[in-house]
């Protein structure tokens, strides 16, 4: 089963390696990984997902969690959230072009770039979005794709937003 993972921990060399160890030495597979900071510079928030049995990483996630440089891990699979992914496609194939373009408008994908030697698109939606649309593009040719990990975040309750949660933006 896939797990989504929310991890905020301090922004500290080797952070990422100690938590990435963590599922490794429970043989639990990382699907995917994305770590930037916050808006705060001293705090990374990692998004991971992973595929393994509920217990084991729910196991993992406490242990994670009780860490000094953590400051919260969180399994968000079964709460209401806002998924994303990126890819990035760069279409070589100009006798395709236009064909790519037109499945890419489906998709809501934009194009990013366009030079000499193709166009580069930008897809961004939950994960079976772009993957649709990259099993749709594979028969027309050569393309060249870089995708990005699951970006996540809880979905706040229905109450209205605590002042506190409304400074954190600002």
């Amino acid at each position: 089963m896939r797990h989504t993972l929310s991890i905020e921990v301090e922004n500290r060399f080797g952070e990422l390696s100690r938590i990435v160890g963590m599922f490794s030495a429970r043989g639990i597979n990382i699907e995917s990984l994305t770590v930037a900071e916050t808006l705060d510079a001293n705090v990374s928030r990692i998004t991971l997902v992973a595929t393994g049995d509920h217990k084991s990483v729910e196991r993992v996630t406490s242990q994670l969690d009780k860490q000094v440089r953590v400051l919260k891990a969180v399994n968000i699979t079964d709460e209401r959230r806002v998924e994303r992914h990126l890819a990035l496609i760069h279409i070589k194939e100009r006798e395709r072009l236009q064909e790519a373009l037109n499945l890419a408008s489906l998709f809501r994908a934009r194009v990013v770039d366009a030079s000499g030697d193709g166009v580069m698109i930008e897809a961004v939606g939950e994960r079976e979005e772009v993957q649709a649309l990259l099993e749709l593009l594979r028969p027309l040719g050569q393309c060249e794709v870089a995708r990005s990990g699951a970006v996540a975040l809880a979905k706040q309750t229905d109450a209205a937003p605590t002042v506190e949660s409304t400074e954190a933006c600002n």
